[in-house]
């Protein structure tokens, strides 16, 4: 799993933040509640200063250090008995004061070891979802919402069926797709259709279903992916070059790539190379990519070099769209 570097670091200092938070609201609560019984700061002390007689007594040799961490114990117990009644008097748990990580599991670290605890995967997430969110509508934008009956139920010219018939079998393959990510018979998808049809809809959905099943997602435009791959062969400034590698990087690694728009872009023999390095790449680390275009697969196929097309029609799902410009139809609606 490749998260963003900038995701990842929002997340980090969001745990960070979370952490100095309550750490502060405990310091806070302990000098009020010391206020209101002195007897608990007293109690507080002398609790600390018996754990380190403890490991005192722990390390002293001779047949007395047995009784001698007995002893300690048991003066440490009758005081914390003696704290917890006075707490519980001031209506506070017995532990309400105690130094304890939001996360058992890592401390409130992030990190078990090598890998990402739950709770920073969880801030990755929601970091993940915020970035997508400046280029996809994600706030109404799930598969709860999606409508079918803005689709005609007549049957469309040349297809066949209807469109409505026809986008519920769409809906459940991106349904399935994004439920069942990595374990579902498509790896990769290839939307196509006119605009105004819900491609980027239901690129919206994957997007935000996968996200929140902890998976890295990078959704972005042809035109501004392939323009980046070019800043990273042509920049001269540093900076430039750095960003555009951490940006194709992304493009290159995350769990699922979402192409938008791809044939809006000048084709040139430029574009060719970057969307063979980005097909190829993902392709053969076993990464799945889902690409939506107003081409058909023949005219992709038609577009671009062999060596793609073979790419595109052996290992991409196509799924067609085709009915009336649903944007125009909310329009007319208003």
């Amino acid at each position: 799993m490749a998260y963003d570097p900038d995701v990842l670091r929002r997340a980090s200092a969001r745990l960070e933040e979370e952490k100095r938070r309550r750490e502060d609201e405990r310091e806070l609560l302990r000098r009020q509640t010391y206020a209101r019984e002195p007897r608990l700061a007293q109690l507080d002390r002398r609790l600390q200063g018996t754990m380190a007689e403890l490991v005192a007594a722990s390390l002293r040799k001779g047949e007395n250090a047995g009784d001698a961490v007995r002893a300690i114990r048991d003066k440490n117990l009758e005081l914390q008995q003696e704290r917890a009644v006075l707490l519980g008097a001031l209506g506070l748990p017995e532990d309400a004061l105690d130094d304890k990580p939001a996360c058992p599991k890592c401390g409130d670290t992030g990190w078990r070891g090598a890998q990402m605890c739950d709770c920073l995967r969880s801030l990755c997430t929601q970091e993940q979802i915020r970035e997508l969110s400046k280029l996809l509508d994600l706030g109404e934008q799930s598969f709860d919402t999606f409508r079918l009956d803005y689709y005609s139920q007549s049957v469309w010219p040349g297809r066949g069926t209807s469109p409505r018939d026809n986008m519920d079998l769409v809906y459940e393959v991106c349904l399935n797709y994004a439920q069942k990510f990595g374990r579902f018979y498509f790896k990769n998808l290839f939307l196509s259709g006119a605009p105004g049809l819900g491609k980027t809809f239901l690129s919206a959905c994957i997007a935000r279903s996968v996200s929140e099943q902890g998976r890295s997602v990078v959704y972005d435009t042809a035109g501004n992916i392939f323009a980046q791959f070019e800043t990273r062969k042509f920049q001269r400034d540093a900076e430039g070059v750095q960003t555009a590698l951490d940006e194709t990087r992304r493009y290159l690694t995350c769990d699922l790539l979402i192409l938008d728009d791809l044939g809006s872009e000048l084709t040139t023999q430029f574009v060719q190379s970057a969307l063979y390095e980005l097909l190829n790449t993902r392709l053969v680390a076993n990464r799945h990519t889902v690409i939506s275009s107003n081409l058909t697969m023949e005219e992709a196929a038609r577009r671009y070099s062999p060596q793609i097309a073979s790419r595109l029609i052996g290992e991409y799902h196509v799924l067609h769209f085709f009915g009336d410009d649903i944007r125009l139809l909310k329009k007319n609606k208003l």
